[in-house]
């Protein structure tokens, strides 16, 4: 049982700001943001919770038998995420590629302390053995100086980072073009490629590159997390499965184009994303993929699609969204959820196993965490996870930074321009990696 307290808020912004200055002294955090973005079905607009009680970290082996046991033993909140390669346990596959960054497969903890921002107050949900500690944590939150407490320690290093690519151009186009050759053959429909950009023996400043990646995009689904010394800072617009009661949402992403200072132009990018074909197709080849995971443990005929390609803006890109509903069948644990339908088929593509084994063949490094999913567990065993895009990993122990971004190989792609989506996409990342 955890206890729980109010405080009001009178300056959000500045409380936000400063709570998670306050975070950055333990070794486990979670930090989920919404930015206010006006999406529906969200629990709070922010959340922090720190200081892990238990936790359960291991590889892709019997590693969603594990969670299912953790999570039904504790039956509280548990913070965590889910990486890419967990498929080789779903599936007959394996993730032989180059590793960079050694993150366990799967890693959750349960918190000492949450914090949860709602509106014009936050909400303490602590555990029974720190309850003597709830009021100083406040006061020293409401008086926390981000000036003067520099949460990152300075780096002797200030140059800019050299940003290499894991895949030269040339070598991505003939990859690309591969792939077309295994959609012409009949072999998939649809491939999700993906490529690494990465920094050897730099140290980074985690906070102060997670806040400047948050200021650029401020997404939906920001997450910074820290676990040890592996740390994710993403700015991800992208929902995979949520879970309230027995109702379950997906929301896949595919579709992308650039955002314009001119409205005009700006709004005619945006009717140009949804009228183009290339793209709906895409998005529908997902949504079905999507509606058959989730056909496995839903009610029969629940599945229904809410949205089919609306265009959402953000502060960088506009984006395809569609949005997948349907009805929990009686019976199912929530970790079942998970495990039906990851990976999320927006990272995959159709048929879903013939697109993962040639994934693995063109791709050069073992995706990791990218792709896959970060979110919390409630104690009743709702949940909500998000897609593990847009967003920069760091090993502080082996200085090692790595962001990775891909797209949708149709039988109407050009390689060219999907080339020219990646360096879209990962603009922001770069940026905020190159200017600190």
């Amino acid at each position: 049982m955890r206890t729980h307290k109010e405080y009001p808020i009178q300056d959000v912004a500045v409380f936000k700001e400063k709570l998670l200055s306050w975070s950055q002294q333990f070794y486990e955090i979670a930090w989920l943001d919404s930015n206010n973005y006006p999406q529906k079905e969200s629990n709070f607009d922010a959340v922090l919770a720190v200081e892990a009680f238990t936790a359960i970290k291991t590889d892709y082996t019997e590693a969603f038998n594990k969670l299912l046991e953790y999570q039904e033993r504790n039956k509280d909140w548990l913070f965590g995420y889910l990486s890419y390669d967990l498929k080789n346990d779903v599936e007959a596959l394996s993730s032989k590629n180059f590793d960079g960054l050694h993150f366990p497969d799967l890693y959750f903890f349960q918190p000492q302390k949450i914090f949860l921002v709602i509106g014009q107050k936050v909400e303490l949900r602590y555990l029974k053995m720190v309850d003597d500690e709830m009021d100083a944590d406040m006061e020293e939150i409401l008086h926390f100086s981000t000036e003067q407490n520099n949460v990152d320690k300075p780096l002797k290093d200030s140059k800019p980072r050299e940003i290499k690519a894991r895949i030269s151009k040339q070598s991505y186009l003939h990859k690309v073009q591969e792939m077309l050759h295994h959609i012409h053959r009949g072999n998939i429909y649809e491939a999700n490629f993906c490529q690494e950009f990465y920094s050897e023996d730099h140290e980074i400043q985690p906070f102060q590159v997670f806040k400047n990646l948050n200021e650029i995009s401020s997404p939906p689904f920001s997450c910074f997390m820290k676990l040890e010394k592996n740390y994710l800072l993403s700015a991800s617009p992208e929902r995979y499965i949520r879970k309230t009661g027995t109702k379950l949402i997906s929301q896949p992403i595919k579709g992308t184009a650039r955002r314009s200072a001119d409205e005009l132009e700006d709004q005619a990018i945006a009717q140009a994303l949804q009228n183009d074909l290339k793209e709906r197709s895409e998005n529908v080849m997902i949504v079905d993929l999507v509606r058959n995971d989730l056909s496995k443990i839903a009610k029969k005929g629940s599945v229904k699609v809410e949205e089919l390609c609306e265009i959402y803006s953000f502060q960088q890109v506009h984006q395809m969204i569609s949005t997948v509903s349907a009805q929990l069948e009686v019976g199912i644990p929530p970790v079942e959820v998970l495990r039906a339908t990851f990976p999320m088929g927006s990272m995959t593509g159709a048929p879903k196993i013939s697109a993962m084994k040639i994934i693995e063949e063109l791709e050069e490094t073992k995706r990791g965490l990218y792709s896959g999913a970060v979110g919390y567990f409630m104690p009743e065993g709702d949940f909500d996870f998000n897609v593990v895009i847009r967003s920069i990993l760091y090993n502080a122990d082996r200085k090692y930074t790595s962001f990775s971004v891909g797209g949708a190989i149709t039988a109407r792609s050009i390689p060219e321009m999907e080339y020219e989506e990646c360096l879209l996409k990962a603009k922001a990342m770069r940026k905020v990696l190159t200017s600190i």
